[in-house]
């Protein structure tokens, strides 16, 4: 039985054969990828609203989206912007593996999304109109819009994916958690799954949310406020978009002479104890599960994808997981996010389409920003510029808040190009 809970000899292969790309960094999977290789930061001072008088005024936004050129009229004013992204990186995602809905078995498609926060500023509108106007004010639409399971409803709306559908709420980690759900559908009689997740918290309700969780840097200079790893570490920098990835058999992908950017090996999840029970974080523990699942031993891995919180404790703790199981700089460590900022709900499947991204192309992107790796922290994170060392394996780690601990395998494919 392997960590998943699926018989090793019934699992279906699991591959990825489109992305959809939404991010600070550019949108599509091709202009995202090129901004990560060139360490070109989509990090700046927030513009969707004046955040004069808050502590946190850097994140990562999405330049150019225009929800009524992504997504159809009518859903622009009924939808929030993380359900926008959905769409948007749904219909990217379609389009780079060729696939057509409306050609396969309704029941055999499946939609699975991480969610943060819901449609945040959707539902901060819908307060103040509240407040400022009367109940008579509020839209009909708050009563989805705002809800964690939006975009997964929409997505499947809009595709007629009748499958199995289901949305993940682990923040950061639940990138990862709904690409392992994905996995587990193909086992179960889906045959294709539009998997990921993306955020959009980037309004005054949604910031203040996020400060109180303690872990953004206050910093001002957008070059400097998310260093992970970094002796000047100060936190994170919150950022919106995400990803979405079509997620399909890997019969189903020969089916339809589909090529593939890679496959998904394995998957492990955990919580953290409580803070003073004395008991370790999972990480590590979570790290072997994952190397278990995907049937690898630990010098099969060519690249982790870090987690990265940019707060300097945590960033200690997952170097150390690190090192417990490959060794004091015993593989090469990576946090593009860097570019980004953290995207909760979209974080992680983010990571996971670079990571697919950087086994296609044969390159380890670097980390841009941190130059003085802080003490304690013994791995071998790659800076300054990308590494030509043709990785096959990839590792990708996600923490959320409370405890969401969650560790994904991809293995290289088949596809070299970029579509989107």
């Amino acid at each position: 039985m392997s960590a998943s809970g699926i018989r090793t000899a019934h699992r279906s292969r699991a591959v990825v054969t489109g992305l959809g790309v939404i991010a600070p960094t550019g949108i599509g999977a091709r202009q995202h990828w090129e901004s990560v290789l060139a360490g070109k930061s989509g990090l700046g001072r927030i513009t969707r609203f004046d955040p004069a008088g808050y502590p946190v005024q850097v994140a990562g936004e999405v330049p150019g989206f225009e929800a009524e050129k992504q997504v159809p009229n009518r859903l622009v004013p009924q939808t929030d912007r993380y359900t926008h992204f959905a769409l948007a990186a749904s219909e990217a995602a379609l389009a780079d593996a060729a696939a057509h809905p409306d050609t396969l078995p309704e029941y055999e498609m499946a939609v699975v999304t991480a969610s943060s926060s819901g449609g945040t500023e959707f539902g901060q509108h819908e307060m103040e109109q509240l407040y400022q106007q009367g109940p008579s004010w509020v839209g009909a639409y708050q009563s989805i819009a705002w809800f964690y399971a939006a975009s997964t409803g929409q997505v499947s709306i809009r595709h007629g994916m009748r499958g199995p559908c289901g949305v993940l709420c682990c923040e950061q980690a639940g990138g990862l958690d709904a690409l392992g759900q994905s996995r587990r559908l193909l086992n179960t009689g889906s045959r294709l799954v539009l998997s990921g997740g993306t955020d959009a918290s980037l309004c005054p309700y949604g910031l203040v949310a996020q400060i109180s969780a303690g872990g953004l840097s206050r910093e001002d200079d957008p070059a400097r406020a998310y260093l992970p790893f970094d002796a000047a570490a100060s936190g994170s920098v919150p950022g919106e978009g995400g990803a979405i990835l079509v997620v399909e058999s890997a019969e189903s992908a020969h089916q339809r002479n589909a090529d593939h950017y890679g496959e998904l090996l394995g998957y492990a999840a955990g919580f953290d104890p409580p803070p003073g029970s004395q008991r370790p974080p999972v990480l590590t523990s979570v790290i072997r599960r994952a190397l278990a699942d995907a049937l690898i031993a630990p010098h099969d891995v060519d690249v982790v994808f870090a987690d990265a919180s940019g707060v300097p404790e945590r960033d200690l703790a997952e170097a150390h997981a690190i090192t417990d199981v490959f060794g004091p700089g015993g593989v090469p460590v990576t946090a593009p996010k860097t570019l980004t900022g953290r995207l909760y709900g979209g974080g992680a499947a983010l990571d996971t389409a670079t990571a697919l991204l950087a086994l296609s192309a044969g390159v380890v992107p670097h980390t841009a920003g941190p130059g003085r790796t802080a003490t304690g922290c013994e791995i071998d994170l790659v800076l300054d510029r990308p590494r030509q060392t043709d990785p096959q394996t990839a590792l990708v780690l996600a923490r959320g808040h409370g405890g969401f601990t969650s560790a994904l395998v991809v293995g290289a494919g088949n596809r070299k190009d970029l579509k989107k």
